[in-house]
């Protein structure tokens, strides 16, 4: 952790500290932001989670959810939990990629393409991923991963050749590689802002599951979504590290209790719904198909590239992680 985080924490994470200090023996109140909509299924867990967590700590924590980017906008859940403004709260994780190349483990195209297989990655990384988030003064609960991730588009797409010069929504460093590779022009757009964004011509194109395409309606906007499942990224819910080491050991044990059903139940979930979405999509007239031999045969390459680039920056951990899933 570098100084001025320290420094940060150290000033501002008191009143964290102070609300999960249970001295008084009264129920604490924890504000958990989340960057999806109320309605999707991460936010419906988040909801679940927080039920459990009073249930499990005998009501010495009273989490109250905030979907939708309400409290804080999506880039900036991680800080305001690294820095004490809240105690808990949801994140894609790897949209930190950026700051710790190694949170981009789930975004490693084609490596996991399965729901077992994506466990098995995670499975692997996890020891690791919580030394890394350790470091920046985070402590990981639960995991859960969104559907395998698609391209949208408001054409045809056969190949490269049709995706030159287009506006493309990225999320996070994998899919803005994507993006350029593929001739695109990334724009970093929170999900939140996707509708408006699509709208108004900021973007005209994206990566994600089919969660994103119903959450948001963009067949409102776009016309094709080409099956590809290059990766299933994950969700984490973190909780400051001061707040969770000022809890006593009960209601640390509570919370994770509820944090391990709340993974399990959520990533069924995910996979139930993985072909309802596709469903809905083209119930709402949207074409719906695999992604052509030509267009996935790029696709793999590049996936190919941006993994050897991942592992120069992630370094022996990275390999470390892929050994041990490859192991399996």
């Amino acid at each position: 952790m570098n100084f001025t985080l320290k420094t940060a924490t150290a000033c501002i994470a008191g009143s964290v500290m102070a609300t999960a200090a249970f001295a008084d023996g009264h129920a604490q109140s924890w504000d958990m932001p989340m960057a999806y909509a109320a309605t999707n299924y991460h936010s419906e867990h988040g909801v679940i989670f927080a039920d459990k967590v009073r249930e499990y700590t005998n009501g010495a924590i009273d989490i109250t959810v905030h979907p939708g980017g309400s409290l804080f906008g999506g880039g900036d859940i991680k800080r305001a939990i690294q820095t004490g403004q809240v105690p808990i709260g949801e994140r894609f994780m790897s949209a930190h990629a950026n700051e710790a190349p190694l949170l981009g483990w789930d975004n490693l195209p084609f490596i996991a393409t399965s729901y077992e297989d994506n466990a098995k990655l995670w499975e692997a990384a996890r020891d690791t991923v919580n030394a890394q988030l350790a470091d920046l003064n985070l402590v990981a609960l639960y995991t859960c991963p969104w559907p395998g991730q698609g391209f949208y588009f408001n054409k045809e797409v056969a190949s490269s050749e049709d995706t030159q010069g287009i506006k493309f929504r990225s999320y996070n460093s994998a899919t803005a590689t994507f993006a350029e590779e593929l001739g695109m022009i990334p724009v970093q757009i929170e999900a939140a802002e996707l509708s408006q964004a699509l709208a108004t011509g900021v973007a005209s194109a994206f990566i994600s599951s089919g969660s994103t395409g119903y959450d948001r309606k963009v067949w409102e906007h776009l016309s094709h979504y080409y099956k590809v499942n290059a990766w299933l990224p994950r969700n984490y819910v973190m909780v400051n590290t001061q707040a969770w080491e000022a809890l006593d050991a009960d209601t640390q044990a509570g919370l994770q209790r509820a944090a391990d059903e709340t993974a399990a139940s959520c990533a069924a979930k995910s996979a139930e719904l993985a072909n309802f979405y596709f469903d809905e999509l083209a119930k709402n007239g949207m074409t719906v198909q695999d992604a052509g031999p030509d267009f996935l045969t790029e696709l793999e390459a590049i996936g190919a590239k941006m993994t050897e680039e991942w592992l120069e920056t992630a370094g022996a951990d990275g390999q470390a992680i892929l050994d041990a899933y490859n192991a399996n």
